[in-house]
């Protein structure tokens, strides 16, 4: 996939895909069920929003964040990705779609969130 990634992004989103329901164990999560559909991963990081996506989008990774474990089924594919120069609990905000698994990619997040994946609707 091509990233074309503006010099003034801090947040990103990765538009997943589940063709397939996704069963997996999610960090201190737990195992956590994915129902068929697309979702919406939103994450920022302050410097490189462009080599944290690549490590998102590659297969050889040690699983950290939540999102790595969900990116590590082979049922995942990522087939869109979106960048913004707003905080990421903003775009997190503003996006719709529901919450499958509370707390999923929120561990320090402080404005309420309750996950920053989405399932889109």
């Amino acid at each position: 996939m091509k990233l074309d990634i503006p010099q003034d992004a801090i947040t990103y989103q990765l538009i997943i895909e589940l063709r397939r329901p996704v069963h997996v164990a999610v960090g201190r999560l737990g195992e956590v069920s994915f129902p068929i559909g697309r979702y919406v991963y939103t994450g920022s990081a302050r410097r490189g929003v462009e080599a944290r996506v690549r490590r998102h989008l590659s297969p050889q990774k040690r699983l950290h964040w939540h999102i790595d474990y969900l990116l590590a089924s082979p049922r995942a594919r990522v087939v869109e990705i979106r960048t913004f120069s707003d905080e990421e609990c903003v775009v997190n905000r503003r996006t719709r779609g529901d919450i499958v698994v509370p707390g999923f990619g929120a561990s320090d997040c402080h404005a309420g969130c309750g996950a920053h994946l989405k399932r889109m609707r």
